[in-house]
């Protein structure tokens, strides 16, 4: 009996160590995933059916949403430290695909399926030629504009910088701004790269900086004198927060960002402008290049140590599936995926704005709208500075040249930090 009893001893021990391992299903092992969220509409379209998921797999959702900056601290935190318990998590991919990556804290996903995504938008999360982040959403900017206002000035909706620009002095007024967009140092950085790649510059080039490029100094004046002089008043501490509520008053003629908030700039409960007075039309060309960005801002991964790596896999493919990619662009949400834009029922409830310059962006557009380096966050900083002078000086600044060439050599510092820069 004793023999007996030292025997069920050993095996129960043996089964609670060894069942509980990271990639083991036992069933004595309650089958959870844990899931890290950003607070921002895909997520927020996530959270409702977690119930259904848990229903469906028996698989219970540990889950938390964060606002972006919240989320990157949380997740870099925790597997910087490798004590980590996050198995699925939202990402951003521009923001933290090469940090990420470089930690090899993305799982690959061989096993996934990404024929429904256009290759541009897998391309930014591919380490060693495996993609690692599965898209969710894209974005690309649109120019809001008041319909009645253009009318009644005889505009047409600007395809040019330099009609832009006119439309701006034509309409601006005490009592409406010409033109809004991005104006904060910080924030003005992914609005900015439209107009940079548009005079044909870049932000960094072969492992180098090269905003203080002359085509890249010319980009700086036109933003800084655009918003120096037709934007509203405080343009230089303003992102989409601030300038969204501005155009909903009516105070606002023309304003550049993505098409996620058009349902916001023509819902009655939030906008004093009528529906029929707000139009949609696709980012002016450059001078030098129509070379609008067209990105994916939110991406969906998993973390290498999570700790059950099929239980992840099943709510990545429930989560990113082509059923909710397709509830979500019905909600107003646009998706990566390339098959629910095909959809002749949802294609007739999208304005028409969205879809050609979507159509146009996914044409001609270049997939980043920001430095693609480790410490972006400090780079963004640094550009941002050169913005601020030329906003405050209506780009008639005479040093933004030798302030760009500053800030480039210390960006360029940052890469030979990071070990990214490459010599010419």
């Amino acid at each position: 009996m004793k023999r007996f009893l030292i025997l069920f001893l050993v095996l129960a021990v043996s089964v609670a160590f060894f069942g509980c391992g990271r990639s083991g299903t036992s069933s004595a092992v309650p089958q959870e995933v844990r899931v890290l969220l950003g607070n921002q509409p895909f997520g927020e379209m996530l959270r409702p059916l977690f119930p259904e998921f848990e229903r469906e797999t028996g698989i219970r959702v540990i889950w938390e949403s964060l606002q972006e900056f919240q989320l990157s601290n949380k997740l870099v935190t925790e597997f910087a430290t490798g004590l980590s318990s996050v198995d699925v998590f939202m990402t951003r991919p521009l923001q933290e695909a090469m940090l990420f990556n470089k930690n090899n804290w993305n799982a690959p996903l061989t096993a996934y399926d990404f024929s429904d995504y256009p290759r541009s938008a897998v391309e930014l999360g591919v380490k060693d030629g495996v993609p690692h982040i599965v898209p969710l959403i894209v974005e690309w900017q649109v120019l809001y504009y008041r319909i009645d206002l253009f009318e009644r000035a005889g505009l047409r909706p600007p395809a040019t910088f330099a009609e832009l620009e006119n439309a701006a002095r034509v309409l601006h007024s005490e009592d409406i701004a010409g033109f809004g967009i991005r104006g904060a140092p910080f924030a003005s950085i992914p609005p900015l790269s439209s107009f940079i790649f548009g005079f044909g510059g870049r932000y960094l080039e072969n492992g180098q900086a090269v905003f203080d490029s002359p085509q890249a100094v010319e980009a700086f004046r036109y933003y800084g004198r655009m918003l120096g002089t037709y934007g509203p008043q405080g343009i230089s501490s303003m992102s989409w927060e601030q300038l969204l509520p501005i155009f909903q008053a009516g105070r606002l003629a023309m304003w550049i960002d993505v098409p996620i908030f058009y349902p916001q700039t023509v819902n009655p409960a939030q906008s004093t402008v009528p529906v029929e007075n707000v139009g949609i039309a696709t980012f002016p060309a450059g001078p030098a290049r129509d070379n609008p960005f067209v990105i994916v801002p939110w991406g969906m991964a998993i973390a290498s140590g999570a700790r059950d790596m099929n239980i992840a896999m099943r709510f990545l493919n429930w989560s990113t599936s082509k059923e909710m990619a397709t509830a979500a662009l019905r909600s107003g949400i646009q998706v990566a995926r390339n098959s629910p834009w095909d959809d002749p029922q949802i294609r007739a409830d999208i304005h028409p704005g969205i879809l050609e310059s979507m159509s146009h962006a996914f044409a001609v557009g270049h997939p980043s709208d920001r430095p693609l380096m480790t410490s972006i966050a400090a780079a963004r900083d640094l550009i941002g500075e050169v913005v601020l002078e030329s906003i405050e000086t209506r780009g008639t600044s005479p040093r933004l040249q030798a302030l760009a060439t500053q800030k480039a050599s210390e960006v360029n510092d940052l890469l030979r930090a990071d070990g990214e820069y490459s010599a010419r």
